[in-house]
């Protein structure tokens, strides 16, 4: 999962040329526009309609096909238990862009919109080989992508849409061998990148850019996320633009609710964890188990946060039969609630039943000095 951001950095190119399409066709323009915030609103259906209509009317052009990829994309990071259904449709559309894109390079090397959308193709196609730990195919795409977002920012400098391709690589490609040193061999063989000036750029995009707002958005959230910049103020202003503006996107929902536990405002995340588990329990689209699992522990947190120890209990309870549903190993999640388990238990005088919580923490991953805090509250209990 770390390692397949670098190949972000690399490639992602994706909305910039949504700009040079807009200069072409103004009734494309108004459908992509429509479409991409279906994309975002995760309403696929009409997404679909929106960029079939785009195909029909202009089957040469690679803008529709693209778009029409994104959707899976979209699905796959959102329907998490369902990616192998999505990954098939994703990668033939993937390589229909690039097909087209080349026909029309072959004609006209310099075509400003078969540049942008192919290296849009190779940064998503990247991204996912990446995932499934496709390292050379990831590596590969990445590669081309980036010479052609060296050509694109030669080619329009200045333009808004193309800082989101210029902004992620001149942050990450600082960043990610600061944080990840496995990666520095890589990166001997590209150019240097330059955190401030990139986020910068991403900012500038989220701003002003015609196309790639919403996307420089996304990705500055990473940025200012507590893996990387931590400023949670920056993550908050960011998460509430994006859940403001496509409250129906589970992702963004879950992002925002925890920008608000982040910078302490408590009980205005737990009405939003609430929520998230209220909107699972009615199946709403795409608020997934993985969405339960997060708002159970959430909420178990808060109600522990505040004293209120014996509603907290069914929560992590209902946290720990997801987490054995879901995870392989035991996740953080897991974890943690294990360890509030552990403390409630002593809370109530169960000694006997929180020590076997403190072992179990004990016979798990780290996280987040857990086995630091099992150790104490086997020596002494917690609350003594």
């Amino acid at each position: 999962m770390r390692i397949h951001t670098l190949f972000v950095t690399l490639a992602l190119l994706s909305t910039s040329a949504f700009a040079q399409w807009a200069l072409l066709r103004t009734d494309a323009d108004s459908l992509i526009r429509i479409g991409r915030d279906y994309i975002y609103a995760a309403r696929f259906e009409e997404a679909r309609r929106t960029f079939s209509d785009v195909i029909a009317r202009y089957p040469h052009h690679p803008a529709g096909y693209f778009l029409d990829a994104m959707i899976e994309w979209w699905q796959m990071q959102l329907d998490r238990r369902n990616i192998k259904s999505y990954e098939g449709a994703f990668l033939q559309k993937i390589d229909r862009v690039i097909a087209l894109c080349d026909s029309i390079l072959e004609q006209n090397p310099y075509d400003i919109a078969g540049l942008f959308f192919k290296g849009g193709a190779l940064g998503y196609r990247g991204r996912y080989y990446a995932t499934v730990q496709s390292w050379l195919k990831a590596a590969n795409d990445g590669r081309l992508a980036l010479d052609i977002l060296i050509k694109c920012n030669q080619l329009a400098p200045a333009n808004h849409d193309i800082m989101l391709g210029t902004g992620i690589y001149n942050y990450y490609a600082a960043a990610l061998p600061e944080k990840y040193p496995v990666l520095k061999p890589i990166m001997v063989f590209l150019p240097s990148g330059d955190k401030r000036l990139g986020i910068l750029q991403l900012e500038a995009a989220a701003r002003s850019a015609t196309y790639a707002d919403i996307e420089a958005k996304v990705l500055l959230q990473q940025v200012y996320s507590s893996q990387f910049e931590n400023q949670p103020q920056d993550y908050l202003r960011i998460s509430q633009e994006l859940y403001d503006r496509y409250p129906t996107n589970p992702l963004f929902h879950r992002r925002y609710a925890v920008a608000l536990l982040q910078v302490g405002m408590y009980d205005s995340s737990y009405s939003h964890w609430q929520r998230i588990l209220e909107a699972y329990r009615a199946k709403k689209p795409y608020y997934d188990a993985y969405a339960a699992r997060e708002a159970l522990y959430y909420i178990g947190w808060y109600l522990f946060t505040v004293g209120r120890y014996e509603e907290s209990l069914p929560y992590f309870y209902k946290c720990d039969e997801a987490c054995r549903l879901l995870d392989e190993d035991p996740s953080g999640f897991m974890v943690k609630l294990n360890l509030y388990v552990g403390k409630i238990y002593d809370l109530q005088g169960k000694r006997d039943l929180a020590i076997m919580q403190y072992k179990k923490v004990l016979s798990w991953q780290d996280i987040q000095n857990s086995h630091e805090e099992a150790s104490r509250y086997l020596q002494t209990p917690y609350g003594k």
